[in-house]
């Protein structure tokens, strides 16, 4: 186990050398002078001699190469620079929004595990019954919606409508997390209901269950005994997905919110031309899903041991 985990973590470092020269790249392609942003934002006019004496300061002037090769060899000292338009430590930058970002996540998570497992597991027990209809026309629905146009009706209902909750994010991130909360878990749960009833529908009709059921073991037994455990190996790799999704940030959704998080933070960076940020944020995503696969697949083992003999 020792070594396959070492193993992993050494096929991160060319892929992040991969990715990060890559969007690099990209950000240089897509035009725009990050200099002249700068100033914009600031409100500022300035000569062209002022604009050419910034980007030299900030190595702007030099060659592509050049440049990536500076920002790497600060990345690998810990220096991952300072953004263009706030003037803050990119690292500084990154931790002041990652809190708001862990609340909505773990926040999402729960309340799709907390709907999805029971209704998924419901729909399968009932199939082809009334409540096994209205649940997969339910979900069905969810997963119809874009999170804009969810955001949108639950804005109009619960914030306009019946003034339960605020609009957009204010000083009290308790109250205000409940909306985008509910619109990023509309969604998630509708597709995990889905993947939950087909899981255990098509474990409900293996052969081991039939044996089961003519030993005369009780029916809650089986599901939640024997058929949960089978059904959660998909679930993880699908909930792992998700929490790398949203730990990096979804920006539709904190945008139309104001939620002071990782996404947010991004389309504004990207927006500005501000390279060491959209940087490290690239390097944040990169980091992160490869970490989350890594501790998805070392899960398995646990839920499957069986897959301990291939590692």
């Amino acid at each position: 186990m020792g070594k396959y985990i070492i193993k992993r973590l050494l096929q991160l470092i060319p892929v992040l050398i991969g990715i990060t020269f890559l969007s690099f790249a990209m950000m240089r392609l897509a035009g725009g002078d990050a200099v002249t942003y700068m100033y914009e934002n600031a409100g500022s006019a300035v000569s062209q001699e002022v604009i050419d004496n910034a980007k030299a300061e900030y190595g702007l002037d030099k060659p592509f190469l050049v440049q990536y090769a500076a920002w790497f060899a600060g990345m690998v000292t810990g220096d991952m620079g300072e953004s263009y338009v706030s003037h803050r430590d990119v690292y500084e930058t990154f931790i002041s929004k990652l809190p708001a970002t862990m609340m909505l996540t773990l926040s999402s998570i729960l309340l799709t595990i907390v709907l999805a497992i029971p209704l998924g597991i419901l729909s399968a027990v009932k199939h082809n019954k009334w409540v096994d209809y209205l649940i997969r026309f339910l979900s069905f629905i969810g997963n119809s919606m874009p999170n804009f146009f969810a955001a949108m009706v639950l804005m109009y209902f619960l914030s306009i409508r019946l003034g339960v909750l605020p609009v957009v994010t204010n000083t009290d991130l308790g109250q205000s997390i409940i909306l985008p909360t509910l619109t990023l878990a509309i969604s998630m749960a509708a597709k995990y209901t889905r993947q939950v009833r087909s899981a255990v529908l098509e474990e409900l009709h293996q052969d081991y269950v039939t044996g089961a059921r003519m030993r005369g073991i009780k029916e809650s037994v089986i599901l939640w005994k024997h058929v949960l455990p089978n059904v959660m190996l998909p679930l993880v790799t699908l909930l792992g997905l998700s929490l790398g999704s949203l730990l990096g940030g979804t920006a539709v959704v904190e945008i139309i919110y104001n939620w002071p998080g990782m996404g947010n933070m991004a389309v504004k960076a990207i927006s500005c031309r501000d390279y060491p940020l959209v940087q490290g944020y690239v390097l944040w995503i990169a980091i992160l899903y490869m970490c989350i696969n890594l501790l998805v697949d070392l899960s398995y083992t646990y839920l499957d041991p069986r897959l301990k003999e291939d590692r």
